[in-house]
């Protein structure tokens, strides 16, 4: 098994030529300056040696039999990039040395040599990679610092499995990417799989496997990390994968001391094999992933009971008497399925119905009877008024109940202007309101109130009509009218109670 975890300091250059004896000269001298050297005879035999370990450097002839030096330059190009390659040259292929150059050589040396500005040349190559390893380590550590910041600052459990899920496909070049946690009572499910965009979309995901919990558990009891290569990391797998494993690594996601799920990286591609430097940076993801995932829970909980709380408080307005009893869980149906009928995205339609669920939650400030037989006094109406301002005091506070505001603050806003609380007209007012809006007037009118009765669906269509242009937002008037019979038509196939 290769493994490629670690390689020792001294710097190992790979001498290729045709000529024996220059092999063994060049061999001879770059070992006493304290280098390993392996050599070649031509570029073939090269990339075997290239295949078989890491190196630095590559001091290549420019003339050899089976494969020359710009052969083995573009194949280097290709494989091995961040290799520096010196080309070797006799004085009458000095422009193909320079065109070697032109495609990536780092230097040239002109044959016959001395040793000395052979191994300045070496020196100066080396030192040159090894600025481009740096500079290219903090470009990763500055693109790693994003990610973690991206990932801390994220407060959705889905958009923290993006993120942690797309870090971990680029930052090791993963062809999946895999994300295990435990559901609260110690069950481990699959919660985010991303497969790489170089495989075919068509394969189905047990062509990548699942990884097995029982298994790396039992793993991360003794260890701290998992690197496997082949056939050795089959066994961490629930269901094997169909493809064949060439690398996987996996770390554990810990807070205080707990596991909390395990992150996963797999690569089917052939002879990519996962060092320890990419397992460290899956580290530095899972770490960050760990306490993100665990902030998010907490912000989930949080917007669940905020948001019970909220439905209690609309609920408990619905119930101030009999006759709003229900009220705001019709308006929120209704305005759902003209959301659908808008072609709303499906986040926006939950907007829609959550805000019309919750549209007057501002009535809890007004405290009066808003229910009584005959007409409200001007007192009493001017109270009344103020419920969506009300309402918007009360969701204000919560952030992550700001997109709401909009349609309990406006739903009382008409499309003539003349509407409250600001008197918005036309398009200024926004889409959720004037959506609630019509919803909202529908109920009201099919609904028994204490000064009159529930009028007929009939009747109520009719009035819609009448006042669209004026209170209604002509569109949206037109597909509500459209999509409540639909809804009627529905709700009666399931004996759901509709207004006659």
């Amino acid at each position: 098994m290769h493994d490629s975890t670690t390689h020792d300091e001294t710097p190992r250059i790979l001498v290729v030529d045709d000529e024996e004896v220059i092999r063994d000269i060049l061999a001879d001298f770059l070992a006493m300056e304290g280098f390993d050297v392996r050599t070649a005879p031509d570029g073939v035999a090269a990339l075997v040696e290239l295949s078989k370990g890491h190196f630095d450097l590559v001091l290549s002839d420019l003339k050899m039999p089976n494969m020359g030096g710009i052969e083995l330059l573009e194949a280097i190009a290709v494989h091995s990039p961040q290799l520096v390659t010196i080309i070797m040259t006799g004085f009458g292929t000095v422009e193909t040395a320079i065109d070697a150059m032109k495609r990536g050589a780092y230097d040239y040396i002109m044959k016959p040599f001395k040793m000395e500005e052979v191994v300045h040349t070496v020196r100066r190559g080396l030192e040159r990679r090894k600025l481009a390893a740096e500079n290219l380590r903090l470009k990763e550590a500055l693109s790693l610092y994003k990610v973690s910041e991206a990932i801390a600052a994220s407060l959705s459990l889905e958009e923290v499995m993006r993120n942690v899920t797309d870090a971990a496909l680029h930052e090791v070049d993963a062809d999946v990417v895999t994300v295990l946690l435990d559901d609260g009572t110690g069950t481990y499910f699959e919660r985010a799989r991303v497969v790489n965009p170089r495989f075919h979309s068509e394969l189905e995901a047990i062509a990548f496997g699942t990884l097995s919990h029982d298994n790396l558990r039992e793993h991360f009891a003794g260890e701290k990390k998992l690197r496997a290569h082949g056939e050795r990391g089959l066994r961490y797998f629930a269901v094997v994968p169909e493809l064949p494993l060439c690398s996987m690594l996996v770390t554990n996601l810990t807070m205080s001391g707990r596991t909390i799920g395990y992150l996963g990286a797999l690569s089917f591609t052939t002879k990519k094999l996962f060092d320890e430097g990419q397992r460290k940076l899956l580290s530095i993801v899972s770490d960050r992933a760990a306490a993100a995932i665990e902030n998010a829970k907490l912000y989930e909980d949080l917007k669940a009971t905020f948001s019970q709380t909220i439905k209690g408080l609309a609920s408990a307005i619905d119930k101030m008497d009999r006759y709003t009893a229900g009220h705001s869980s019709r308006v929120a149906a209704y305005a759902q399925v003209l959301a659908i009928k808008l072609g709303l995205s499906p986040d926006q339609v939950e907007i829609v119905r959550q805000s019309a669920l919750m549209h007057d939650i501002g009535k809890i400030g007004c405290v009066m009877n808003l229910n009584k037989p005959g007409i409200l006094t001007d007192r009493e109406y001017d109270i009344f008024k103020r419920h969506p301002g009300f309402g918007r005091d009360i969701l204000e506070p919560i952030s992550f109940l700001s997109p709401l505001i909009p349609g309990v603050h406006f739903h009382h806003e008409r499309w003539d202007g003349k509407g409250y609380p600001l008197g918005l007209e036309k398009q200024s007012i926004p889409l959720i309101a004037r959506i609630i809006s019509v919803a909202d007037a529908y109920d009201a009118m099919t609904s028994d109130r204490a000064y009159r009765r529930a009028l007929p669906h009939a009747v109520t269509i009719n009035e819609i009509k009448s006042c669209t242009g004026a209170q209604f937002d002509p569109d949206i008037a037109g597909e509500f009218i459209e999509v409540i019979e639909d809804h009627r038509t529905s709700s009666t196939d399931r004996n759901d109670p509709i207004p006659e």
